[in-house]
């Protein structure tokens, strides 16, 4: 598929994760063969505050294109003025957030709150389509709840003022993150428009992904949960739907290697404080499945330093 001029064939996208998909994230996904990575996402009022935080979440100095922003926000004029700021920032494509399910983005009618109100969500679309002169994509969910699913008239809105490519997380905003993604709102997505749609929900495998591809005729796959800790999910995927080779699961040694120089990186962005403190979490992910996993979450949810965590990740290959 093709979205502006990047040729992205069959692409597999990390998902923006609130509190995950940070710039060392994005490195370390990367850094073992991922190709398409998003950022968090960004509040549209902080960046046009110019809130220190929010603007270190926008750095994306050093990463290859495409450069991928997603923003959220309530209001037309405020998301078209944060897309050129983030272009500003060498954004290269702005995708709009209107699926995330947490109640603090609800409350403020912004995420899943826009599918409750389409004309909304359509008019911010149609703003910073006309705002930016890069392509400007949108994930949503199916609709609120199973009686107010929305996806096939949202996705026809929004093709309608010119929003490129959809991303469906097939879900509703009722479910949150449980039950089972409901492949089939994917399909008729895909067939209610022209625009390239991309599929998400419950893809943990490579064949998962081929599952999806030819269950939906979707053009490309994005994975969330299923890459924590696990960032070699990427590039496995993106090797069986390319080559049709899967690719084999990353060692111990591969792991614990890779979240070190995770925690490097999240070390030199963020510093020790607060750096150790995002870490932890991810070292629970990667050591998922290891000998004494729970034991050793225990010691990684009680390290104090830098070094105490590195000591408890080395120790798991003594």
């Amino acid at each position: 598929m093709k979205l502006g001029h990047y040729e992205l064939g069959v692409p597999v996208f990390l998902a923006p994760l609130a509190g995950v998909t940070d710039k060392a994230f994005r490195e370390t996904v990367r850094s073992v063969g991922g190709e398409y990575v998003w950022t968090e996402m960004i509040s549209d009022k902080a960046l046009t505050y110019q809130n220190s935080r929010t603007l270190k979440m926008l750095d994306l100095s050093g990463e290859a294109e495409p450069r991928i922003v997603q923003l959220f926000g309530s209001d037309p004029e405020t998301m078209a003025r944060a897309a050129l700021l983030a272009i500003e920032a060498s954004a290269n494509i702005i995708d709009i957030n209107m699926g995330c399910p947490a109640q603090k983005i609800i409350k403020n009618n912004e995420g899943s709150a826009l599918l409750k109100d389409l004309p909304r969500a359509q008019a911010i679309a149609s703003a910073v389509v006309k705002a930016v002169n890069v392509p400007v994509t949108v994930k949503i969910r199916l609709g609120w709840n199973d009686q107010e699913i929305v996806a096939l008239e949202l996705a026809k809105g929004l093709e309608a003022v010119g929003v490129q490519m959809i991303t469906v997380h097939a879900r509703t905003r009722e479910q949150f993150y449980s039950g089972q993604a409901n492949w089939e709102w994917i399909r008729r997505v895909k067939e209610s428009v022209n625009i390239p749609v991309i599929g998400n929900g419950d893809v943990c495998k490579p064949d998962d992904a081929a599952r999806l591809i030819e269950q939906t005729r979707c053009d490309g796959v994005m994975i969330g949960r299923g890459a924590l800790g696990n960032p070699w999910l990427i590039p496995r995927v993106q090797s069986f739907l390319k080559h049709g080779i899967i690719l084999p699961e990353p060692s111990i040694e591969e792991r614990i290697r890779v979240a070190l120089e995770h925690f490097d990186r999240v070390l030199r962005y963020k510093g020790e404080r607060i750096g150790l403190n995002e870490m932890r979490k991810h070292a629970v992910w990667y050591i998922k499945g290891v000998r004494k996993a729970a034991l050793i979450r225990d010691e990684i949810m009680q390290t104090r330093s830098a070094e105490e965590m590195r000591v408890v990740l080395n120790r798991i290959l003594e």
